[in-house]
């Protein structure tokens, strides 16, 4: 329970901060890519990366937002290392060009945080006729990993250091569709539930995580892939429920996490040594937690990924 604040076996509760859970950690020669950090728990995610030496890339859709969060962290951070680059989850066309300007520079990457997400908008198709919450919470942090994976193989065994792939998902995913994944009715506006879609996108999450586990387990890659509930956090997120912000803000005093609590299990999985090795977790308050049964079903993950391919293929 978050408003009792147990600690968990990590020793860390739901209170936790990201400063918290990253204390005393050394980043430095570590390079990551968050997605959506110019909003909300994205910019703390970075804030954090930054302070603790990490070299931090904010994937932004809003540059000149972006560029304002950057000069912040600078004010507070002075030497933190921090670039801004252009991307848009809801566009395979961009997410491509920010992969190729990335790989182009020749950075390393060590940690990518699969950030960025949308909530329960009206029916609306993303910029290549996709039902948008499965194009940006899923396609596009699925593009934008395999886009990335050479370099995140290339970086951990030229590091020697472990690799991290952190998705960003909720405890909502167990409100989805009650088939899991609505494969044959993506983009059925008539069946279209926001609310069931959203859960839909961030149960797609978690079976991406398990099958990059899977696949980097047969490979012998040193990277790591792990999903998580940030929390019930007051943020712009829920933008599209209208009145329910008002009240939702009203009484997220009482019932929710504040922003730096809300980036601490994202922190904890991208630096922490406790979690060193552990792949295909699912975690809450910067501990273990359990997922829907759907979270599990390999038949379904697998169907998810080869439809993710052919959905995420150059025209």
């Amino acid at each position: 329970m978050w408003i009792l604040g147990f600690n968990g076996p990590s020793g860390f509760s739901a209170r936790a901060t990201a400063e918290q859970v990253t204390d005393g950690i050394d980043g430095s020669g570590l390079t990551a890519i968050v997605t959506g950090s110019s909003n909300g728990i994205g910019i703390e995610t970075a804030r954090v990366l930054a302070l603790r030496g990490v070299h931090v890339v904010m994937g932004v859709r809003n540059v000149n937002a972006g560029k304002k969060v950057k000069e912040d962290i600078l004010q507070k951070i002075p030497n933190a290392k921090i670039d801004v680059m252009e991307i848009d989850l809801n566009s395979q066309d961009s997410i491509r060009r920010f992969a190729e300007e990335y790989i182009s520079c020749g950075h390393p990457l060590n940690i990518l945080v699969n950030n960025a997400g949308i909530m329960s908008p009206p029916f609306t198709l993303s910029k290549d006729n996709i039902e948008q919450q499965f194009a940006v919470n899923h396609l596009g942090a699925f593009l934008l990993t395999n886009l990335l994976l050479d370099t995140m193989k290339k970086t951990a065994k030229d590091s020697q250091k472990e690799g991290r792939i952190i998705n960003i998902s909720s405890d909502l995913h167990f409100y989805g569709y009650k088939e899991g994944i609505r494969f044959d009715k993506l983009n059925d506006e008539a069946s279209y539930n926001a609310n069931s879609a959203y859960g839909q996108s961030k149960l797609c999450n978690i079976l991406h995580t398990n099958v990059l586990t899977r696949k980097f387990k047969e490979e012998g890659v040193n990277i790591t892939a792990n999903s998580l509930h940030p929390g019930v956090i007051a943020t712009n997120l829920l933008s599209n429920h209208g009145g329910l912000l008002g009240w939702f803000n009203t009484f997220a005093q009482w019932v929710t996490k504040n922003i730096p609590q809300g980036a601490a299990t994202t922190c904890y999985l991208a630096l922490n040594p406790q979690v060193k090795d552990i792949s295909g977790g699912y975690f809450a308050d910067s501990n273990q937690s359990k997922p829907s049964k759907l979270a599990n079903d390999e038949e379904l993950a697998n169907k998810l990924w080869d439809v993710s391919l052919t959905l995420t293929a150059p025209k």
